[in-house]
């Protein structure tokens, strides 16, 4: 029986040096930092300080937005490359994904038919002018999407999954294709053979904005929701339209801000509610820096009774800030952080970083990550290479986790649904209370040379000592 009771307290132990809690009534506080050479490394103590100047003020007590999920994408590609791996290498990919020991995903996205990151074009109902939907089908997602899509709901059977699509079917648009624009783009190979001639501009909507194709791709949507209910991954909440207003070589589709306030007040809206769907409509995601663009749907007497929040990225931070302050009631999610140019670095975690305290301090609850896993090219279909949390190499198995892995391990292992934002003055960091009374500070250490932070979390006060460019995480006990 003693052997027994010490087992419990070695398992006791490891188990709150992992969660970076304090392992000891007298403890206060603890850090976990990560530089690019030292990942994920927990500091069982920290200081108390008797300075009077601080560095860093968190007030408890100013609660601001509670924290819906953090997480990333689900795409074709992501499943492609993580099934090179044997079973048990590629559990211990989605352990570090959505395990609680993990980076403790609780929300993520998925495309609805093909994104840039699919195998190829698809939509879920291909057939020309099927207004009824007879053959709408998820089966393709059955046997990609949907098996990735488990791995989360499978560790944490709270996980919240919500989906858009980057077209709508090619017979629902102007152009009848699933892209934009013709060939290449950006210098980048591995584009397009549409003819340059169904070539459309953001200066128009793509979608056929006739009752029929209105109705219809409403009634896609409600099919979609219902389809992955079934198969056992419900959605939570849907976006009618990545990336709004932008028209590059890959699957699209824009929207003027008049057609979709349109669709969504008059045809998804009463479609889900005729339906009895609870799934949850939002406006987005929105890559306009014009805040007019979201400000036009939210007023609409009609619209305006389905859209329940707002999903932003890219430009469309630019016009945050101003929605938020006018739209108190709304709810505020980063889609898809940017996934730059295939460098997987510091820099990535620094720009990341800087993108994440710019939407919490505006009112996101939740951020989105894009693409969780790739491959070691790290390209997408028409030849983009970007950015992963995961790089699975091909050829050698090799598995890699950047430093945007660890980035949002040190938010996502600690911020879960129902947390919340706290206010908080100082430079570099974000501030969260925990729903068990703890209270962490993310602080980012940009200087080349070690920094002392002097941080107080109401009366209570510590000295940090911060690694030379690092992330750092400070976990306050109650």
């Amino acid at each position: 029986m003693k052997s027994m009771n010490l087992s419990y307290r070695v398992l006791f132990l490891v188990l709150t040096v992992m969660l970076g809690v304090p392992f000891s009534s007298a403890q206060k506080a603890s850090m976990v930092y990560t530089t690019s050479d030292e990942r994920w490394v927990v500091r069982k103590k920290i200081l108390k300080t008797s300075e009077q100047k601080m560095d860093i003020t968190v007030n408890t007590t100013q609660a601001l937005q509670p924290i819906d999920g953090i997480g990333g994408a689900f795409n074709e590609l992501g499943w492609t490359a993580v099934s090179v791996l044997p079973k048990k290498e590629a559990d211990q990919v989605f352990d570090a994904l959505f395990a609680e020991s993990g980076c403790n995903f609780s929300m993520c996205r998925t495309p609805i038919g093909a994104s840039d990151y699919a195998l190829s074009y698809y939509s879920l109902n291909d057939v020309p002018e099927d207004f009824v939907m007879r053959d709408f089908n998820i089966d393709r997602d059955r046997f990609i999407l949907i098996p990735y899509i488990k791995e989360a709901f499978k560790r944490d059977p709270n996980f919240k999954l919500w989906g858009s699509p980057w077209t709508p079917p090619a017979w629902m648009k102007v152009n009848e294709h699933y892209t934009l624009r013709a060939g290449d783009m950006g210098g980048r190979t591995g584009g397009n053979e549409m003819d340059p001639g169904k070539t459309i501009r953001i200066s128009s909507t793509a979608f056929k904005m006739q009752k029929r194709y209105l109705e219809a791709y409403a009634l896609y949507f409600s099919k979609y929701v219902k389809a992955y209910e079934e198969a056992g991954t419900p959605v939570f909440m849907i976006m009618p339209q990545n990336e709004i207003l932008y028209a590059p070589n890959w699957p699209a589709c824009t929207w003027h801000t008049e057609d979709m306030t349109y669709f969504i007040g008059e045809f998804l809206g009463p479609q889900f509610k005729e339906d009895g769907l609870e799934t949850e409509i939002w406006l987005g995601t929105i890559n306009s820096p014009d805040p007019r663009y979201v400000k036009y749907a939210l007023d609409d007497k009609n619209a305006k009774k389905y859209i329940k929040g707002v999903g932003y990225q890219w430009n469309g931070e630019r016009s945050l800030p101003e929605v938020y302050q006018n739209y108190p009631n709304i709810k505020f999610m980063q889609t898809e952080n940017k996934c730059g140019e295939h460098e997987n670095d510091w820099s990535s975690l620094k720009r990341s970083w800087k993108s994440m305290v710019h939407y919490f301090n505006h009112g996101a609850g939740s951020y989105m990550y894009w693409n969780m896993i790739l491959d070691e090219t790290g390209k997408s279909a028409w030849g983009w290479p970007q950015n992963s949390m995961i790089v699975i190499d091909s050829q050698s198995k090799q598995v890699t986790y950047t430093d945007e892995f660890y980035l949002f391990k040190h938010l996502s292992h600690f911020v879960q649904p129902g947390d919340r934002f706290l206010k908080s003055e100082g430079e570099n960091q974000l501030a969260f209370g925990l729903k068990d009374g703890r209270t962490i500070v993310m602080v980012y250490n940009p200087e080349e040379h070690e920094k002392n932070v002097n941080i107080a979390i109401d009366s209570f006060k510590v000295k940090a000592d911060l690694k030379p460019k690092s992330i750092n995480t400070i976990v306050i006990s109650k």
